[in-house]
């Protein structure tokens, strides 16, 4: 997929069958199709060196680290989410478990800065706006991390242009406009995540350029380091954050059609055997999935090798996986739960109680369906003697049995106390789930007589061993109806008016999701100086690395999915091409400052054109082609469909996935395709204002035919000509297109940088768009 011609446009590498000179691997020799070019090649055209490459990558590099570190101490004091990213820094530093919806390796970076500077974790980035300075916060050492990889992030893009062939010119463009963006200056200023993204997302281009460069030499060393890379990078990418498979879809993408190239009995240099075949394929295996696994899974097991004490994570795990942290209060306050005790039964995820009142379900609901008109049964937020259910056994009792532990799978009924009635399912449906069943209580005669199997409930401990105790707070389980065998399941939704907007209750026939899960909060009918009370000492567990990695995934997972809340700035993929709005990140009152998280508008507007541009250009030649038109030379084409489509395809595969995702979504989660949108306008640039040689094409075709290449022209002064305009037209364009977006990054710094403060009229210039800025008047 990537151009592997060099930076003055060689013909190196090419397959070409026919020629008397063959490498290796049946095409054309270097030696051979260098001669061609440099003597098809204009001789007197403007040319650049390799060191007027170093010395532009060197400047620009500079200022990168300078557009990044000015300014970076301010604000001092917390800003938007370095409460979370922060806070979780901290949390390693104390070793004290956590949640988070994203992996660990991003999080591991900050932590080790802030070990690097002895920082010892005392502060916890509670609330925006804290002071830094009050509570001796390195939080310049923590921004620093961000900020070096966003500055690496604009060398990064100029490597790949560099090392995909594109001429200086088209360099700088890609670079500049990666330089020269406020979205990427301000997410790496903070203490977040996508700096670290971004970096890895670009890193695993570069890598995979390199390697693709190499496809003459497979299984040399230098084909091996770049693949392994390439792998480590894609990992590095999605061990930050999930957002990161969309470059293992981009290179698995090109990894993809190269194999499909390979396979090809006429490819040129002839076909590979099957077995030969096989070995391209298990490399390619090795080195982009499984190397990336291994390397995904090992920052899990730093992860959970750090976190040995209990923490504000434990509640998101299940109580074997509490057993493993010191120090835990749930499993010290457990306590086993007999018959006839009266408890509180809490979800796990919603936190509502179990809960009942003498009102009834209405007759008929809102979409005509009839219920029970049974007393309803609701999940309820806040504590009270309404939550308040005895647990009574199967077979009724003239005379209770006190002092028997309830043990895992056996069969139990709920009494409610307030209205002295038993908890029942049965095959009619919810309010909200016409497949779900209802949930409601029958009197004491009706639950031992006639409906006795239908209030029949299976406490089924999650992960339980037969004959396990049930305990109270640790001992999370599913009740399942007996009869029915569908789970007692609540949501978010809140019921109308006459369920007093509180949750439902229904069974789910889906028994599996972790949404089923319930546990004992407390047994209020049970004396503080209990025996069973007493808190014996216990110790820490252990649990196999796997077992705990897919719980934590599959928390992860879940709670990701359930990101779907609106929220004042959340942003739809349509709206983000064209920066409709941005982010506000902090304000402070009395200055009038603000941080507002928003893209250079002329640099992004610039992109998402040239990206039009390049479709309409295929499209264009396509048509063309279909007409037999063919307006192309071979090499243009070539570099137009391998090289810019790859970069395109990255585009496209950070860009379009997030139309299907139902999560909340932000401006930020564009900038991985935002970074590609530049690689593309500066492949753009460099096709518009190209001047190939039309005898470098002949001399091209005649070895591919087997041919010797035609005599050379000495007189092309008006190539040569050609050649220069065409320089010079690159360099006017890439000189006025950078002047234009610097314009626009200087304009915007304010919001960027937080200072200095703006009146109401300057805040009012900048107010483009939908950008919803504070202090507009």
């Amino acid at each position: 997929m990537a151009s592997s011609a060099t930076p003055q446009g060689s013909l190196r590498h090419r397959n070409v069958p026919g020629s008397t000179k063959k490498n290796k691997d049946g095409g054309v020799s270097d030696v051979e199709v260098d001669k061609v070019v440099k003597a098809t090649t204009p001789q007197k055209a403007p040319t650049v060196s390799e060191r007027d490459y170093k010395i532009v990558f060197t400047l620009i590099t500079a200022l990168a680290f300078l557009t990044r570190f000015w300014g970076i101490t301010h604000p001092n004091e917390v800003v938007f989410d370095e409460v979370h990213f922060g806070k979780f820094a901290s949390y390693y530093l104390e070793r004290t478990y956590f949640f988070d919806v994203h992996p660990p390796f991003g999080k591991l970076l900050f932590a080790l800065m802030g070990w690097l500077v002895g920082y010892d974790g005392h502060f916890h980035f509670d609330n925006i706006g804290d002071s830094y300075i009050a509570n001796k916060i390195p939080y310049v050492a923590f921004r620093s991390l961000p900020a070096i990889l966003g500055a690496l992030t604009v060398s990064v893009t100029y490597l790949i242009m560099w090392e995909s062939g594109y001429s200086l010119p088209a360099c700088i463009v890609a670079a500049g406009l990666v330089l020269l963006d406020n979205a990427h200056i301000g997410q790496t200023r903070l203490i977040l995540l996508d700096a670290t993204l971004v970096f890895a997302m670009a890193c695993s281009l570069l890598c995979y350029i390199k390697f693709y460069k190499l496809r003459h030499e497979p299984f040399s060393r230098k084909w091996w380091k770049w693949l392994i890379l390439t792998g480590f990078a894609l990992s590095c990418d999605i061990s930050t954050k999930y957002v990161g498979l969309f470059a293992f879809i981009t290179i698995g993408s090109a990894v993809i059609i190269d194999l499909w190239d390979l396979l090809d009995i006429k490819r040129p240099g002839g076909a590979l055997s099957l077995p030969e075949f096989g070995k391209h394929f298990a490399a390619r295996a090795f080195g982009l999935i499984i190397m990336p696994f291994i390397f995904y899974l090992f920052w899990f097991q730093v992860h959970f090798a750090i976190l040995t004490r209990s923490g504000p994570g434990d509640d998101f795990m299940t109580p074997e996986f509490q057993e493993t942290l010191t120090d835990n209060v749930m499993l010290a306050n457990a306590v086993t739960i007999d018959y006839y005790d009266t408890i509180t039964l809490r979800h796990k995820e919603t936190k509502a109680y179990l809960h009942s009142h003498p009102d009834r379900y209405p007759l008929r609901y809102d979409d005509g369906r009839v219920s029970s008109q049974g007393q309803q049964v609701t999940g309820y937020p806040f504590n009270d003697t309404n939550n308040y259910w005895q647990v009574l056994p199967a077979v009724q009792e003239e005379t209770p049995k006190m002092g028997r532990h309830v043990l895992n799978h056996e069969l139990v009924r709920l009494r409610h106390l307030v209205t002295d009635t038993i908890l029942l399912s049965h095959d009619v449906a919810s309010p909200y789930y016409p497949t779900n069943q209802e949930f409601t209580t029958v009197s004491l005669a009706e639950a031992y007589g006639d409906r006795a199997a239908d209030s029949l409930f299976e406490v089924r401990i999650e992960n339980g061993k037969p004959n396990q105790e049930w305990k109270s707070i640790s001992g999370h389980f599913k009740l399942i109806h007996n009869p029915s065998k569908v789970a007692m399941w609540t949501h978010t939704t809140p019921l109308p008016e006459w369920g007093h907007k509180q949750q439902e209750i229904n069974g789910n026939k889906q028994i599996a999701p972790s949404s089923n899960v319930w546990l004992v909060e407390d047994i209020p009918s049970l004396p503080v100086d209990d025996k069973r009370r007493e808190k014996p000492e216990r110790k820490v567990k252990t649990l196999p690395f796997l077992r705990k990695w897919f719980e934590l995934q599959r928390s992860m997972f879940w709670h990701n999915s359930q990101l779907t809340s609106s929220h004042p700035y959340a942003s739809l993929p349509y709206q983000w091409p064209f920066l409709l709005r941005g982010v506000s990140f902090w304000t402070q009152n009395d200055t009038r400052q603000q941080i507002y998280f928003l893209g250079n508008p002329i640099g992004w507007w610039i992109a998402s054109s040239v990206l039009a541009i390049y479709a309409g250009i295929v499209l264009a030649d396509q048509f063309s082609l279909r007409r037999g038109i063919d307006a192309l030379d071979h090499r243009s084409r070539s570099r137009l469909y391998n090289s810019t489509g790859f970069f395109f395809l990255a585009w496209a595969t950070h860009y379009f996935p997030f139309f299907v995702m139902g999560r909340q979504l932000f401006l930020h989660h564009y900038l991985p395709a935002h970074l590609a949108s530049t690689l593309v306008t500066g492949a753009v640039v460099e096709f518009i204002f190209s001047a190939d040689s039309a005898e470098s094409e002949a001399a091209f075709q005649a070895i591919k035919a087997g041919k010797k290449p035609p005599a050379v022209k000495r007189h092309i002064s008006a190539r040569e000509r050609l050649a220069g305009q065409s320089m010079l037209g690159s360099w006017m364009t890439t000189i006025v297109m950078l002047a234009v977006v610097a314009a626009g990054w200087y304009f915007f710094l304010p919001l960027t940088y937080g200072y200095p403060g703006l009146s109401v009229e300057q805040v009012l210039r900048r107010k483009w768009l939908g950008y919803d800025l504070h202090f507009a008047k």
